[in-house]
C-alpha cells in the first residue's frame, strides 16, 4: 500500500477530504495527491501522522496501525475541554474522559507500541 493509500485511508475513517486535510495542515490544496507520484518531504509526513496520531513508519509501510496518543497529549486535549453544559469539568470528569478514551483507541486499534 503506498504512502497515499494509507492516508486516503485513514482520511476515509476521519470522513476528512484529502483536499481539506491537506488545506488543514498548511499544505497547498493538491500536495497529498502530487504523493501519488512524488515521494512527500519528512517534515511534511510528520504533520500528517501527528494529524492522525499514527506513526511516520506506519505511513510508510513500515509497521501496522498503532496509534500513540502520550499521556502529554492527552492531557493537553483535555486541558481544551474546560467546560461541559456550562460546568467546569472537575478532575474527576478529566480522568474518566481520559480513561473512556484510552479504551476506545485501544479497542479500536489495539495496544500502544
Amino acid at each position: 500500500m503506498s504512502v497515499f493509500s494509507r492516508i486516503k485511508e485513514l482520511a476515509d475513517k476521519r470522513k476528512i477530504s484529502i483536499k481539506a486535510l491537506s488545506l488543514k495542515l498548511g499544505f497547498g490544496e493538491n500536495t497529498i495527491y502530487k504523493w501519488k507520484q512524488t515521494k512527500p518531504k519528512a517534515e511534511d509526513l510528520a504533520k500528517v501522522a501527528d494529524y492522525f496520531y499514527v506513526t511516520v513508519d506506519y505511513l510508510l509501510g513500515r509497521e501496522e496501525l498503532s496509534v500513540h496518543i502520550s499521556d502529554s497529549d492527552l492531557s493537553t486535549m483535555l486541558e481544551g475541554a474546560e467546560a461541559y453544559n456550562g460546568q467546569p469539568m472537575t478532575e474527576s470528569d478529566k480522568e474518566a474522559i481520559r480513561m473512556a478514551t484510552e479504551m476506545y483507541l485501544l479497542g479500536k486499534y489495539g495496544p500502544k507500541k
